[in-house]
């Protein structure tokens, strides 16, 4: 898991353990930790949430907050003594989206970033594609992008995990 650029891929529904599991392996790999959050608060719930789980997760980690530019964050702080755990890329894509930005750009890009780091990530995200189809098109694009960029990133993964009821299951 610690080797330079390795790449780990960690799918599953909504409070499956997948952001637990993640966690669990950063912290195996004995590297310096670093958590780059995609979630926004907008409200005070959320505001607890996040405070909350920057709480548990405790001092041995290193926060980050970015909702789109995380290819950026990746490049500045991918390193051979840290290991950067990115949770998740499915509220990247919604943030993306709420901001008209481009996906393809976004994903060529996060794909180029993540092909040439110079340390361990973990990207976590949700997988939306194993239920009814979307009866709106914005949910229907958002489930599209989801699964295009999940087939990408477990192309170029050295791992992927598939996390259900807190079991995960190695599929690469």
């Amino acid at each position: 898991m610690n080797n330079p650029g390795t790449l780990t891929l960690v799918l599953g529904g909504a409070r499956s353990g997948k952001s637990a599991f993640a966690e669990q392996l950063a912290r195996d790999s004995g590297l310096k930790r670093i958590y780059l959050a995609t979630s926004q608060a907008f409200d005070d719930e959320m505001r607890a949430r996040i405070d909350k789980h920057i709480k548990d997760r405790g001092d041995a980690w290193e926060t980050v907050e970015e909702p789109t530019r995380i290819g950026d964050i990746l490049s500045r702080k991918a390193a051979c003594d840290s290991i950067i755990l990115v949770d998740c890329l499915t509220l990247w894509i919604s943030n993306l989206m709420m901001a008209e930005q481009s996906i393809e750009e976004a994903v060529s890009e996060l794909l180029d970033t993540l092909s040439s780091l110079k340390g361990p990530v973990i990207l976590v995200s949700n997988e939306v594609g194993q239920g009814i189809v979307p009866d709106n098109k914005m949910a229907r694009d958002f489930r599209d992008h989801a699964g295009r960029l999940h087939q990408q990133i477990a192309a170029i993964a050295d791992h992927v995990y598939f996390v259900t009821a807190g079991l995960p299951q190695k599929l690469k």
